[in-house]
Parts: structure tokens; sequence; C-alpha cells
């Protein structure tokens, strides 16, 4: 071979490095690039996947505490309601007292009768406001029976056979009504 053509070999293969290297430096920034592109859609699914998580914790926090103050609200709900029907036969007694003679000696029972619901007033008990003559409503009143009335009493309350009391916002027991039909 002769020279020229050995200068002219090398000159080609140096030629060619700077190309080769050229295209392989452009493939390690391509892959780099993908590579960047990758972790930056994983950071982005761990950051939604982070604050859905974090606003469901938030969410349940705020449930717990409701669910907690509910709780303390109506904490007494069994006791109480197994008092109701104490609380009805006081009310029964102390009716029939008034229709004696000696009405004044059962001061001492009216005076417990008041100082028991001035207690369960005080935790939060009140009566469900009802009166005869009053519309029917289902939601907040128990229709026991139906009896024919006029027209004027249809679908109005005749009369309240047992009180209703709610304990707080919540109805513990509705009261018990003869609606006219």
């Amino acid at each position: 071979m002769s020279t020229a053509k050995k200068t002219s070999e090398k000159d080609n293969k140096k030629a060619a490095k700077p190309a080769a290297k050229k295209s392989s430096s452009k493939t390690k920034v391509d892959k780099t690039a993908k590579a960047l592109e990758e972790a930056n859609e994983a950071l982005a699914a761990e950051k939604d996947k982070y604050l859905r998580l974090f606003a469901e914790f938030e969410n349940y926090k705020k449930r717990t505490t409701k669910e907690r103050i509910e709780l303390f609200k109506t904490a007494g709900q069994e006791v109480i309601s197994s008092l109701l029907p104490v609380i009805d036969d006081f009310g029964r007694a102390l009716k029939e007292s008034d229709k004696l003679e000696n009405s004044a000696d059962f001061e001492g029972f009216r005076l417990i009768n008041n100082k028991l619901n001035e207690t369960l007033k005080a935790k939060g008990l009140t009566q469900v406001e009802v009166a005869a003559g009053d519309a029917f409503d289902a939601e907040k009143h128990e229709a026991i029976t139906q009896i024919p009335a006029g027209e004027e009493q249809s679908g109005k309350i005749i009369d309240i056979t047992e009180q209703g009391y709610q304990l707080g916002e919540k109805i513990i027991r509705y009261p018990k009504v003869v609606v006219g039909q």
C-alpha cells in the first residue's frame, strides 16, 4: 500500500470516529432525557398518591371528630330512654292526684317530678311539642290509630297517648298520637 492510501484511510477513520462519538453522545442525552421524564412521571404519581392519602386522612379525622361529638351529645341516651316510662308514670299519677280532695298530700311527688324533669332538661332532654289539633307529620309523630272525625279534623291530631322526647337534636321517642280520618 502506498503512503497516500494509508494517510487517506487514517483521515477517513479519524473523520468516522467523531461522527460515532456524536451519535453515541446523542443517544446518551436521549436516554438521560427519557430517564428524567420517567422519574418526573413517577414523582407526579407519588405526589398524587400522597395528596389523596392526606385528603383521605383529613376526612377520616373530621368524620371521627364529628362521631365523637355526636356520641358525647347522646351518651346517656340509653339511660334516659329507660327513664321515660318513669316520667310518664309520674305525669299520670300527678294528673290523678289533682282530681283528689287531698292533692296537697302529693306536693312531695310534684317536687320530685320537677327535680327529675329539670335534671333531665339540663342533660339535653326536651319534650317534642305537640298538641291536639296540630297537623299530623309522619316524620315527627307516630300514629297509633286513626279514628273517624269530621272534615275539619281529617289529617289532624285528635289525642296524644304518649309524649315524645328528643335528646339534643335527635328524637329518642316519637309522640304517639291518634289521627282523625
